[in-house]
């Protein structure tokens, strides 16, 4: 069976929909763009901080985000999801699977920051504490909208044999 094959759906539960390799080989890839995204977060607030300093986590997170959502396609795309060529259409689906994270994370950062400078006594840090309870919320919630429209696998022509097919 390969691992993002229709065989895999046979399975019953969660395993028919998300093969074990694959999602160890997500949670490595997203875990380090994770890191990487919110390190790109930290670095470009800190240098816009000099030029604007009441909202530059605002732009630094759309900057940042565009950077990090790159970086994890190709993460994706080579070691997860092992796909060949249809570079720019699955850079685009994952562009728009990743477009709803960045928007909520946009429009909740400042709020979140707010709450966090009401709550807390973390004044200058909200921001960064703020981008990071965004980023488990995007991790947690992209997995299964890259596995089925980022990288999906072309349907086999009408008629054809599946591959559960060819592995019996």
């Amino acid at each position: 069976m390969s691992e993002s094959g229709a065989g895999d759906r046979t399975r019953t539960g969660l395993a028919g929909f998300v093969p074990s390799g694959q999602f160890f080989r997500y949670l490595l890839v997203g875990g380090w763009n994770t890191v990487f995204g919110y390190g790109c977060f930290f670095l470009v607030n800190r240098w816009l901080a000099t030029l604007m300093p009441e909202y530059s986590y605002l732009a630094a997170s759309l900057i940042s985000n565009l950077i990090a959502v790159s970086v994890a396609f190709l993460g994706y795309k080579w070691f997860v999801f092992r796909t060949r060529g249809n570079y720019l259409r699955e850079w685009l689906r994952t562009l728009a699977i990743y477009s709803g994270s960045i928007l909520v994370s946009t429009v909740a950062l400042a709020p979140l920051v707010g709450l966090i400078r009401h709550f807390t006594r973390y004044q200058g840090q909200a921001p960064y504490i703020a981008a990071a309870l965004i980023a488990v919320f995007t991790v947690a919630s992209s997995f299964l909208g890259h596995r089925h429209f980022s990288f999906r696998k072309a349907s086999p022509p009408k008629g054809a044999p599946s591959d559960s097919a060819l592995h019996t």
